[in-house]
């Protein structure tokens, strides 16, 4: 045991002093590692030796460092700041690395023409600037440990009157493989783009896809290892912005375009398989395959995977209203909803939030992780329910670790969505999708095998980003990880129950009926949806889609063989070829289905989920409140509490007593009925009005709604609950001249004198 501490501790004291310059300025002066609380409790004489003395007291300092009290160590706790300043994780930009990064805000600084996006002379002094802070210590271009990507090359060169245009086809149709033309202004896009990495900076481009051109789209390279460990000229993932410029601007209905390197993935599909698997029980991004053409020259093979943002929210919630968080994943490997005390600071560290940032939503997150972690297990359905959707959850948890996905919740706790819908309700989604169906073993798809598949350091940094922890990557949960590190096709599908970093695993699987459930889940999956009869036919489509495309492809990360070898047929016996995704598919539902537990539970009937809309009564006895009068076309007329020019709505209160509008609903859309929640304690006089601005200026002063007014007619909905307390819809407008009723709830909608907070008079 003495051994192995001290083998721990020189390990750390060697990487700590490596990973700083040395103090002083003589160079003679000999090296002296820095003085982090490690060094100095173990240190006494700080010498930059420890003596036989000191190492006879590691055993009482490490467990002094253990603050949390918790029997294990983690990373910061034994080093604090050790991630912030380790090269690739710190450095000038560095600071919170990890799953929150500080972004460069340099877009607005250097927009000296004020168009929203930076010229060419522009980005100049802007890459100025990036280059006087720091890269951040990126060093691309291979995985510590493991095997770097291959080199790329120029590929062919191709216009968009060399392919096929499929204008009628949706964008994420899988029989078809559409080509997406990017152009950029500069033949440096790339080394730009790679400096702009970590800031707010879109590069500009035209994008052409099925002979339509889309100017001013911005994009950015995206994600950490599918960018750090990718060498420049070859394939790093895009992301594109269509509504750079104009808000209005999709490709086939979606603003955001995200298009994967599929790092370490040789067939291409582990993101578009699970997509296939798991559309059959939770809202899960979209995916396919696309062919990128960049400045005239293909780039190759990517996968184009839906963005979670408020289309997708549109798409299968029927609401665009909300709280978005993205779990992105981290060294730290901490985003598992432990409850960290009621200060929202450590929650910011860990979960990144993608909607409009308030305090209410963060509160929100704090209950729930305090929900699931502190209440009692005989009391968790009950105190859990009303704001998890623990169904949604549990299905999530199977589907998770069925197609043993290394990027998943079972190991890192982290890389997922999470969404709080306008109700209250928090729901678990899918994100990161690039490391499934993997796990047969060093083969034809899974050379390496690389160190994020199979059990290597993630990032460069210790199994889970700690030390002395039996839940790491190495063995999540302490609980048998069935193959090599990450996990292979005999994962234990109950891994991970004693870990306190994986609440939703280990306290909810720890309730009878909802480990019933989960099981149930996993046997259903295994008979229906991981099966040569659904998922081989959806490999052989798109090697068949793909293959001359991927064979010249000379930006791929790995070798067309790899590629064969992993997409590779079922044998005339039925059996996958060695290294394919076809063995691990068997495998995997063989050991599933083998399962002692899994075997003693039945299979359940799913339904593909559907929009859940809600149960509108029209009218509400209780809610004597009205849309009274609007303005739609507000130029001149009156100011919100900022001073600006905005459309505005008026409810009116024609009843004797208050009403507390909490929690209500107003919209523009009919088909998405909750798009603004009215906040906590507003309250509306007997006989009086409210003034509700229609701007979109969420985080500002009074009362803002989501969303503007359309001067060309549309509809006014107030709800309460699963009831619609008004419905006004109009017709177009005229500047200046407000609409409305001259009497409570009900009467013709007639053209207005504008006066907010007052009696309507007609126009004269």
């Amino acid at each position: 045991m003495r051994i192995l501490v001290h083998c721990i501790i020189v390990g750390f004291l060697v990487t700590n002093a490596f990973g700083q310059p040395p103090q002083g300025t003589n160079p003679n002066d000999p090296f002296r590692p820095p003085l982090d609380p490690l060094s100095l409790k173990l240190d006494a004489n700080n010498d930059g030796e420890l003596s036989a003395e000191e190492l006879s007291k590691a055993p009482a300092v490490l467990q002094a460092l253990d603050l949390n009290k918790d029997g294990k160590l983690t990373i910061e706790e034994l080093l604090p700041g050790f991630l912030e300043r380790r090269p690739g994780f710190g450095g000038a930009m560095g600071a919170a690395r990890g799953p929150n990064r500080v972004e460069q805000k340099l877009t607005e600084k250097h927009d000296a023409d004020k168009n929203g996006f930076l010229d060419p002379n522009e980005r100049q002094k802007a890459l100025t600037e990036v280059q006087s802070v720091g890269s951040g210590g990126r060093r691309p271009g291979g995985r510590p440990g493991g095997r770097a990507a291959q080199n790329g090359s120029a590929g062919p060169k191709v216009s968009p009157n060399d392919v096929k245009s499929y204008p009628d086809s949706s964008l994420y149709d899988s029989t078809i493989l559409r080509t997406i033309f990017i152009e950029f202004d500069t033949d440096t896009w790339e080394d730009e783009m790679a400096k702009f990495k970590d800031t707010d900076v879109e590069m500009p481009a035209t994008v052409i896809v099925d002979g339509t051109t889309y100017p001013l789209v911005g994009v950015k390279f995206r994600g950490q290892s599918s960018f750090g460990h990718v060498p420049a000229g070859s394939k790093r993932s895009l992301n594109l912005s269509m509504d750079l410029i104009d808000g209005d601007q999709k490709l086939y209905g979606y603003k955001t375009i995200n298009l994967l390197n599929c790092n370490g993935d040789a067939s291409f599909l582990s993101s578009i398989l699970f997509s296939q698997l798991a559309s059959d029980y939770l809202p899960t991004p979209k995916a396919n395959m696309v062919k990128v053409v960049i400045n005239g020259e293909s780039w190759g093979i990517y996968s184009n995977v839906q963005q979670f943002n408020k289309d997708f929210l549109k798409e299968f919630y029927g609401t665009t209203a909300g709280a978005r968080w993205k779990v992105a994943g981290s060294p730290q490997a901490d985003g598992g909803l432990r409850y960290l005390g009621d200060d929202a600071a450590p929650y910011r560290q860990r979960f990144e939030i993608k909607s409009r940032d308030d305090d209410d939503s963060w509160k929100a997150l704090i209950h729930l992780c305090k929900v699931l972690n502190e209440t009692p297990l005989e009391d968790l359905p009950n105190a859990l329910e009303p704001i998890l959707n623990v169904d949604g959850v549990l299905r999530f948890l199977a589907i998770d670790v069925a197609v043993v996905n290394s990027d998943g919740y079972w190991t890192r706790a982290s890389d997922y969505s999470i969404y709080l819908d306008p109700r209250g309700i928090f729901h678990i989604l899918p994100h990161d999708m690039n490391e499934s169906f993997r796990g047969g073993g060093p083969g034809g798809g899974f050379p390496g095998p690389p160190p994020a598949q199979f059990g290597g350091p993630a990032d460069g940094l210790p199994p889970g980003g700690q030390f002395g922890r039996s839940e790491g990557f190495g063995r999540p949960g302490g609980r048998g990880t069935g193959g090599p590190g990450h996990g292979g096709p005999t994962l234990d599908p109950l891994v991970g129950l004693d870990s306190e970093r994986m609440p939703l695993r280990s306290r909810l699987l720890a309730v009878p009926q909802y480990r019933k459930l989960y099981l149930q889940y996993l046997r259903t999956i295994a008979e229906k949806n991981l099966s040569h009869k659904n998922l081989t036919p959806v490999i052989v489509h798109y090697r068949n889609l793909v293959d001359s495309e991927v064979q010249i492809d000379t930006r791929k990360m790995l070798s067309y063989d790899a590629f064969a070898n992993a997409t590779a047929p079922l044998q005339d016996n039925q059996v996958g070829a060695p290294g394919s995704i076809n063995e691990f598919i068997g495998q995997r539902r063989d050991f599933l289905l083998k399962h002692e537990e899994i075997g003693a539970v039945a299979v359940l009937d799913i339904e593909r989920p559907t929009i859940s809309k809600p149960r509108v009564a029209q009218g509400d006895a209780k809610v004597t409140v009205a849309v009274s009068e609007f303005l739609a076309s507000n130029k001149r007329t009156n100011k919100d509490p900022q001073g600006e020019f905005e459309d505005w709505i008026e409810l009116v209160n024609y009843g004797s007593t208050d009403v507390d509008l909490s929690g209500m609903f107003l919209t523009d859309d009919a088909d998405d009925l909750y798009k603004w929640k009215i906040p906590a304690n507003t309250i509306i006089k007997a006989s009086g009005y409210l003034i509700i601005w229609a701007d979109e200026d969420g985080g500002d002063e009074g009362l803002h709604a989501n969303f503007k007014l359309s001067k060309d007619g549309e509809v006014i909905i107030l709800t309460n609950q699963d009831a619609i307390v008004d419905s006004l819809k109009y017709g177009p407008q005229i500047s200046e001249v407000s609409s409305g009723r001259i009497a409570g709830d009900n009467g013709t909608i007639r053209k207005l004198r504008p006066t907010p907070g007052s009696p309507n008079r007609l126009v004269d």
